[in-house]
């Protein structure tokens, strides 16, 4: 498969010392690939879901206002994967996976408290990647288009990520 699928590779972390959650996809799809942004198909509903753990409208804002909003709000993103195969953006056809160091990133982060997975594949393998860990670990609905559950379903398991914001 690695001879006719190119290599894809992650963004870097937008993080800062004061994040205080970190929210880990697994790798960016296609079209976020394109974009230079994540979560940047119009059917992802990432924005929409952290908009409303926050409490600001991030979708209306430009991609560096929002990742700025994000980082005012204490949210940190990244992703398991560094780099894989994968044809198309379904997480299913990931190959030839190398991981993020998540746990090296969360031990530069002071204040954080948490890290959420979004959806089973970046929790599957973030919590490989963390084995013990003495920060909270916590389970999401993926974002993604592909996982068809609806926006009103997902939000609940999302909207418990605030509890890890509170001072």
């Amino acid at each position: 498969m690695s001879q006719s699928t190119p290599r894809k590779s992650s963004f870097p972390p937008v993080v800062d010392s004061n994040v205080r959650l970190l929210i880990c996809g697994s790798l960016p799809g296609d079209r976020s690939l394109t974009a230079g942004q994540y979560y940047a198909h119009p059917q992802n509903q990432f924005w929409r879901l952290i908009s409303a753990v926050v409490d600001r409208d991030l979708a209306a804002l430009a991609y560096p206002d929002r990742l700025a909003a994000l980082l005012d709000a204490h949210v940190g993103l990244w992703d398991v994967v560094a780099t894989a195969h994968r044809p198309g953006s379904t997480d299913a056809a990931l190959s030839e996976i190398a991981p993020n160091d998540i746990a090296a990133l969360a031990a530069t982060l002071p204040d954080l408290r948490a890290i959420a997975f979004n959806g089973g594949t970046a929790l599957k393998h973030g919590l490989k990647q963390l084995g013990a860990t003495r920060y909270a670990t916590v389970a999401l609905p993926s974002s993604s288009p592909l996982h068809t559950v609806g926006f009103d379903r997902k939000l609940p398991a999302w909207m418990e990520l605030r509890d890890q914001l509170r001072h």
